[in-house]
């Protein structure tokens, strides 16, 4: 064989071989986006707790409407995450005559102007204030 033939044998599975490099990149950017794509929808769908009031939880009249069909408007219950936003938290407890929440705790007003004495961290209702 001549050097030129031997040089372009060498050349065209030189070509062959990067061809195939070039189309397993492609595929693995392929499978990748594809991933990324999977994975992020249901991120982009999430509620991060932007303070949106008005969900619809069927014939609720309010807080404690739904926390007493629902069983959880009472102490001990777990107040749901809708309600303890700003919208409801009490940041002036001395104006509405209530006693210094404990470390860890705050009031949260209720619709129908009860207070509920929450853990912060685990939304627990440790009292109850009706009618106040």
């Amino acid at each position: 064989m001549d050097p030129p033939a031997i040089l372009g044998t060498q050349f065209g599975k030189y070509l062959a071989i990067n061809q195939e490099l070039d189309m397993k990149k492609q595929l693995g950017m392929l499978v990748i986006c594809g991933a990324v794509l999977m994975f992020s929808a249901p991120l982009l769908a999430q509620d991060y707790g932007n303070d949106h009031h008005d969900h619809d939880h069927g014939q609720y009249q309010g807080m404690h409407d739904r926390g007493q069909h629902e069983g959880w408007y009472r102490k001990g219950g777990r107040v749901p995450d809708d309600y303890r936003g700003r919208r409801y938290v009490v940041t002036d407890w001395r104006h509405e005559h209530l006693r210094a929440p404990p470390r860890g705790y705050h009031w949260v007003r209720s619709d129908n102007g009860d207070f509920l004495l929450v853990a912060i961290t685990t939304g627990v209702i440790a009292d109850l204030l009706l009618h106040h």
